[in-house]
This record gives C-alpha cells, sequence and structure tokens, in this order.
C-alpha cells in the first residue's frame, strides 16, 4: 500500500495524506539513529503503520474526547490518530529521544499534540475518554498500568497480536469488562481489542 492507496481505503483529506507524508520521511530519518520500528516495516509503513493506527479510529466512530496513547515509541497510533483528526491527544512516552522524535514530528506536522516523557504510573492527568496502546505490554500488566488513567466510561483500544487469547484469559483473573474485537486491517494475526467498563476483582479468579 502506498499513499494513495491508504487515502482510498480511508476517505482521509488531502491535508491528512501530507502530514502524514511528512511523517513516513521523519521516520526514515530518524529511524537511522533510535530505534522507532522495525527496519524491515519501514518501506510498508502506509499499511503496517498508518493504517494498522487509523483502524482505531473507524473503530471508535468519533475523533472526539480526551485521547492517551501509552507506549507511544515511534507515534503508533497517536499520532496517526491525531493527523486524521483527534484534536485532545496526549502521547506519552518515558524515552526521552523517542519523546524528541514525537515533538519534533508533530510540530513538521504542524500538529499540537501533549508529548509526555514520563512512566505510565507516574502522570498526573485526569482520566481519559479513550485509551490506546500498541505492542507495549501484555495486557494483564497494560489494564495495570492504565488504572489510574481510567474513568468508568473509559473505552481501551488495545491492538493485539497472536497471543491474544491467552492474555484475556490472564486478564480475567484480575478484571471484570466489557469486551469486543475486531479484526486487523494490516496484520492478518491481529486483533483489535475494545474493553469497557473494567472493573478490578475483589478476588482474583
Amino acid at each position: 500500500m502506498d499513499a494513495a492507496g491508504f487515502a482510498e481505503r480511508t476517505g482521509v483529506s488531502r491535508e491528512t495524506l501530507d502530514r502524514l507524508t511528512i511523517y513516513a520521511a521523519q521516520l526514515v530519518k530518524w529511524n537511522r539513529a533510535i530505534n522507532l520500528v522495525a527496519p524491515k516495516t519501514v518501506d510498508a509503513v502506509w499499511s503496517r503503520h498508518f493504517l494498522d493506527s487509523w483502524q482505531l479510529l473507524e473503530i471508535a466512530g468519533s475523533a472526539s474526547g480526551r485521547w492517551y496513547d501509552l507506549g507511544s515509541g515511534g507515534g503508533f497510533p497517536g499520532l496517526v490518530l491525531a493527523a486524521c483528526g483527534v484534536g485532545d491527544m496526549t502521547l506519552v512516552e518515558s524515552d526521552r529521544r523517542k519523546a524528541m522524535f514525537l515533538r519534533e514530528t508533530a510540530r513538521a506536522m504542524d500538529l499540537a499534540v501533549d508529548v509526555r516523557a514520563e512512566r505510565i504510573e507516574a502522570l498526573d492527568l485526569p482520566p481519559a475518554d479513550v485509551i490506546t496502546a500498541r505492542a507495549l505490554a501484555p495486557l494483564p500488566v497494560l489494564l495495570r498500568l492504565s488504572a489510574g488513567l481510567r474513568a468508568p466510561n473509559t473505552r481501551c483500544l488495545f491492538l493485539k497480536g497472536q497471543d491474544v487469547e491467552s492474555e484475556l484469559t490472564e486478564a480475567t483473573k484480575y478484571w471484570t469488562f466489557k469486551l469486543s474485537r475486531h479484526r486487523s486491517l494490516s496484520d492478518p494475526r491481529g486483533t483489535v481489542l475494545v474493553m469497557e467498563e473494567l472493573e478490578r476483582r475483589d478476588d482474583p479468579a
């Protein structure tokens, strides 16, 4: 998939496509010095990274509300979502070099995002409406780390790989939740989990 194919699949505006083209160039430039993504995936950025991130917006159905992207790394999915219309986006990335990349790339794209170079558990932020994460941690760890950033109505959109079933089994020992699943648009082995109404179990199963 190239830029034209991405635009055809997603229907994004020319302005958004221009911003993502800048993003792609920045990724190539910075990836030589910082391990943002696997080098073999750089040439497939429009499908492997941009479409993979964008699909969360399609699943969410709205770009409104306060969004937190945890462990943003190279900006996936958070910076892509900001480019595609999420106006209140906070990117959380404790690695300061990666946080610098996120700030510089957002500036180059003319995007207003909040980049926090902090550990998730140290954040002092109001609860999010939507929390996203990709390849950050196994689901039980991810739910524990994000607990302080959630309210009862917070929706969690997590991109998960082939271990999703075992992660869900482990997570249900500690949490109850409403769950829906979506097949990934970019990876036949991938799943997008939408988790809502999360509550900690009083007695782990």
